[in-house]
Formats: structure tokens, sequence, C-alpha cells
């Protein structure tokens, strides 16, 4: 739109990949897949997010026998629907990854050629402040993969050190995992030094990143890591995961940085 494109967002509800039968069909409607009159006008370039794509191969596929193949917009490969995301993949005009991790494992897992690449972008903000003591932050849904009891675990052998920390991030998306997260904090008694924020937006969660010195995001697995521009915009080092998209994020901040200084 930035840029003067006429774009239009269609939602279509569903828990995705594992849609119902009715959510499909209503997603097949949206792109006109087996002859049924599109809500998208002919000749008009379609992109589907991946999580839906990989749970509607079908869809795709009918959508591509009637000259209507979308994009599709993937941010992390779905190994959990291998089959659904070769398929949805393969019949799709083609494939947008939002970093070259992905595109490295979407061409080894299924041989795709000439994926492209387009990383996310991160808007300008203010330098973050700080705290003393020095604050923490870890902004991720409270989930297995962000490894939220790794930062505890971590922050439980610095007690001798003066800081505080906050987990910042939805806590619902999967409760038992929360419980664990809140249940571990408590096992080494840093209550009253690690927070569980829950999920914030506006203020509060500019006020969270206006405190803070230190990010991060130890996630098993990440195709970009958004958070990790979006901490360095404000000033605030980062330390990652070896091994995962997020390292590419940083090193990415890196050269822009080298760039601009030379």
């Amino acid at each position: 739109r930035t840029l003067g494109v006429d774009t239009e967002v269609l939602a279509v509800d569903g828990s995705w990949p594992d849609a119902s039968a009715d959510q499909r069909r209503r997603l097949g409607g949206v792109l006109g897949a087996g002859g049924r009159r599109a809500d998208i006008t002919a000749g008009t370039v379609t992109l589907v997010d991946g999580l839906i794509a990989c749970g509607a191969p079908d869809e795709l596929e009918y959508a591509a026998a009637a000259g209507r193949s979308p994009w599709v917009l993937l941010h992390m490969p779905a190994p959990s629907h291998p089959d659904g995301e070769r398929r949805a993949l393969r019949a799709a005009a083609g494939v947008i990854c939002t970093s070259s991790s992905a595109v490295a494992s979407i061409e080894m897992r299924h041989g795709l050629p000439a994926c492209q690449v387009a990383l996310p972008g991160t808007d300008p903000a203010p330098k973050a402040a700080g705290s003393a003591p020095p604050h923490i932050v870890a902004v991720a849904a409270l989930l297995p993969n962000k490894d939220q009891l790794l930062t505890v675990a971590a922050l439980a052998r610095v007690q001798d050190l003066a800081w505080t920390a906050s987990l910042v991030g939805t806590d619902d998306a999967d409760s038992t995992y929360a419980a664990q997260v809140r249940g571990a904090i408590a096992s080494v008694g840093l209550e009253g030094r690690v927070r569980v924020t829950g999920q914030l937006a506006g203020k509060a969660l500019a006020d969270e990143w206006n405190r803070a010195d230190l990010s991060l995001l130890v996630s098993r697995a990440e195709s970009f890591g958004l958070v990790v521009t979006e901490s360095l915009a404000r000033g605030i080092p980062v330390v990652v995961r070896k091994g995962t998209g997020a390292v590419e994020a940083l090193g990415l901040a890196g050269r822009l940085a080298g760039g601009m200084a030379g």
C-alpha cells in the first residue's frame, strides 16, 4: 500500500493448518477452486499465508487447475504437515520465504528451486533508555519452541548478579507450558526478579522495550527472528540460539550497521 499498490486482506477463519472441511471450502471459494466463482478478480496476484496453504493442498491444486495459482508466503516450514506442504508449494505460482534458512529447508525437503526471499522490515524506534539494575527481555509467546524454560534455567545460574527480567508474550497458546514456566521460576526462587507479563501491546510493550538492556531469543527453531531486528532498532543487544534463522537476522543487522558506519 505504501508503494501505491491496491491491496486487500481477506481473512479466512480456521485453526490452520488443521482447519475443518467447511473452513477449507471457504478458502476454496476465495481462490475460485473447483470452478467456483472466486472472491478474487481474475488476474489479481494472490498471496496465501503458508500455514493456511499447508493445511489446504487440495484447494491450492484445484485453484491451479482453474488457472488461479496463488503465491505462498512461508514464514517457517511445517514439519508436522510434510505432504500438505509439498503439494501446496508445488501447486503455487511461486513461494516467498522470510529467511534464507527457510528457503534452504524448503529446497532440501521438497526439491523446490528458485524460492524467493523477502526479509521482514523493521520500523524505526527510539533508543532504549535501559535500567538500573539491567533489565532483560524475552519477547515471545510462551511455547516449547521458544524455550523459556532454558531462559529461566540460565537466569538461575546468575542470581549473584543484579538484574531483572520479563518474559513478554501470550501465555494462553499453551497453558500447560506456561504453567511449567511459572513453576520453574518459583522453583529457583526468582518470582521477585522474573515477571511473566502475558501479551503486551501499545504503551505497555513500548515501556518494556525502553527498560531493556538485553534481549533474548533462544527458540529451538526460528525462521528469521523479527524480535532481533526490533531489539537492535532500539539499540538493545541480542543473544540468539546458534543454528536458527535468528542468526541471519543478527548478521543482517550487523552488516547494515557496518555499511552505515563505513
